[in-house]
């Protein structure tokens, strides 16, 4: 992965590392046009400086599934997960913060019952919320918006949060 700040190397021997698990497959496919990772790459290259990535698209792969990767993967030491996803999409203002407020609240509860009316990324959070990684920390939220507070255009918004597991 190559971003404006410089290439992001691969952690091939992770990738190999969970590549036997049921559902894993890999292929460079998937990303050609799924943006959710490529958005967050910057911010993490300031962030962290060097690091090596192990991108993941989930699709609609099944919470156990996901739960079983990230399980696996939380035994490296210094691994740092990060899912992203919009949340309510092209509902008006009122709808599209009853939507992500309900989303929210799933997340703060750890209950993996997203829809994909909820969230584009349901099945990654899901699967994240399945595991028992996610068990063993607490939820935070950092802040909601949606893209009507930036636009003012409130007819048809996305919706958007962040939150800290730790």
């Amino acid at each position: 992965f190559e971003t404006p700040l410089g290439k992001v190397p691969l952690d091939r021997a992770a990738i190999q590392r969970i590549a036997p698990l049921p559902g894993v497959m890999i292929a460079d496919e998937p990303h050609r046009l799924e943006h959710c990772l490529e958005v967050q790459l910057p911010f993490l290259q300031r962030r962290l400086g060097d690091f090596t990535l192990i991108p993941i698209v989930v699709g609609d792969a099944p919470p156990a599934q996901v739960a079983a990767v990230v399980d696996d993967l939380a035994q490296i030491p210094g691994t740092l997960f990060l899912i992203s996803s919009d949340l309510s999409h092209f509902l008006d203002d009122r709808h599209a913060r009853e939507s992500d407020r309900r989303t929210r609240d799933k997340i703060l509860a750890r209950r993996p019952t997203i829809t994909g009316m909820e969230a584009c990324g349901a099945s990654a959070l899901n699967g994240f919320l399945s595991s028992r990684l996610a068990t063993r920390l607490s939820v935070e939220l950092v802040d909601m918006a949606n893209s009507g507070d930036v636009t003012g255009d409130r007819d048809r918004v996305v919706g958007y949060a962040s939150f800290v597991l730790r």
